[in-house]
C-alpha cells in the first residue's frame, strides 16, 4: 500500500504560480511512477505530469509543457508540481497518483491516489 497526501492548492490570479506537494508513505517507491492528474468539472480525469521515481525521467501533457515542472525528493518521499503562468483553464482538483506503470498517461494504470487539492485560477 502507498498512502498519498496532497497539499498546496489555493486561489491564484492568472499568470501566477503555485507549488503542489504530495507526501508518500507506506512502501518504497523505487519501482513506481508518480504522477499528477487533474479533474476539471464536467470532463474526464486528465494527465498532467509524471516522473519515474528511480531515475527521475519526466513526462508532461502538451497543455502544461513549459509552464509546469514535476520533481521529487527521494529523501523526503515527496512529489512536487511547480505551476507557473497559470491560466483559468488550469482550474481543477489536482491528484497525486502512484503506480507501477509503463505508459504514464492513463489514470486506470495507477493503483494509489491521494484525496486531491483544489486549484482555482481567477482571470
Amino acid at each position: 500500500q502507498v498512502q498519498l497526501v496532497e497539499s498546496g492548492g489555493g486561489v491564484v490570479q492568472a499568470g501566477g504560480s503555485l507549488r503542489l506537494s504530495c507526501a508518500a508513505s507506506g512502501r518504497t517507491l523505487e519501482s513506481y511512477t508518480l504522477g499528477w492528474f487533474r479533474h476539471p468539472p464536467g470532463t474526464e480525469r486528465e494527465f498532467v505530469a509524471a516522473i519515474r521515481w528511480s531515475g527521475g525521467n519526466t513526462f508532461y501533457a502538451d497543455s502544461v509543457k513549459g509552464r509546469f515542472t514535476i520533481s521529487r525528493d527521494t529523501a523526503k518521499n515527496s512529489l512536487y508540481l511547480q505551476m507557473n503562468s497559470l491560466k483559468a483553464e488550469d482550474t481543477s482538483v489536482y491528484y497525486c497518483a502512484a503506480g507501477t506503470v509503463g505508459p504514464v498517461g492513463a489514470p486506470r494504470l495507477y493503483a494509489y491516489w491521494g484525496q486531491g487539492t483544489q486549484v482555482v485560477v481567477s482571470s
